[in-house]
C-alpha cells in the first residue's frame, strides 16, 4: 500500500507539499467544486476547520473538474472563489482529477484503502439517475465534496458521501474520535 505521506502534492499557490507536512494531525481531504450543488458545504468545512484547528484538525481541499465541469476556474479563480464567497483559510490544492484514468496518486491511494463510503449513497445515486446520469461505482469517487477521513498516524479511517454535510454527526463524532487519539 502507497504510504500517503510520501506522495507529492501542489499547494494552489503553486509550491510542494504533502502530507508528512501534516503528520501528526487529523486531516479530512475533499474534493471540492465552485459550482455544484454541493458549494455551500465550503461554510461547513470552514466552521470545522476553526472549530477544531488548535486540537490538531485540518480540512485540505482538492478542487476537481471531474463532475459535470463543476470547477472550470483556474487556480486563481478557484482561491478568489473560495475566499470571497466563504471565507475558506483551510489548505487548498492545484485542481486535479480525482476520479478516472489520469486521477491523481493521492486519491488512488484513498479510494483503495477505504474502497466504499458511509452515508446517503443510494439517494444520491438515485438522483442522478433521475438526471440521467450514470454515477461512479466503488470505489470511484461518486462526486464532487467527498470526504476522506485521516488519522493522524497517517491511516485512511474514514469516507463519507458527497452529501454528508460538515456537521453531520457522523461526519463531527468520527473526527472527534480520531482527535481524543
Amino acid at each position: 500500500m502507497t504510504d500517503l505521506a510520501q506522495i507529492p502534492l501542489t499547494r494552489i499557490d503553486g509550491s510542494a507539499d504533502s502530507l508528512a507536512n501534516h503528520g501528526g494531525n487529523v486531516l479530512l481531504v475533499v474534493n471540492v467544486a465552485s459550482k455544484c450543488g454541493l458549494t455551500p458545504q465550503y461554510e461547513g468545512l470552514e466552521k470545522l476547520y476553526e472549530d477544531y484547528k488548535t486540537k490538531g484538525f485540518e480540512v485540505l481541499g482538492f478542487p476537481a473538474n471531474d463532475f459535470g465541469a463543476q470547477e472550470p476556474g483556474t487556480d486563481e479563480e478557484i482561491v478568489e472563489f473560495c475566499q470571497l464567497n466563504y471565507g475558506v483559510s483551510f489548505p487548498l490544492f492545484t485542481k486535479a482529477d480525482v476520479t478516472g484514468d489520469a486521477k491523481q496518486p493521492l486519491y488512488v491511494a484513498l479510494t483503495g484503502a477505504i474502497p466504499t463510503k458511509q452515508g446517503d449513497v443510494d439517494g444520491m445515486k438515485e438522483r442522478f439517475k433521475g438526471y440521467g446520469m450514470t454515477p461512479n461505482e466503488d470505489p470511484e469517487v461518486l462526486w464532487n465534496f467527498e470526504k476522506f477521513l485521516i488519522a493522524r498516524d497517517g491511516s485512511v479511517v474514514g469516507r463519507f458521501a458527497p452529501g454528508t454535510a460538515p456537521q453531520d454527526p457522523l461526519l463531527v463524532d468520527a473526527i472527534e474520535a480520531q482527535l481524543a487519539k
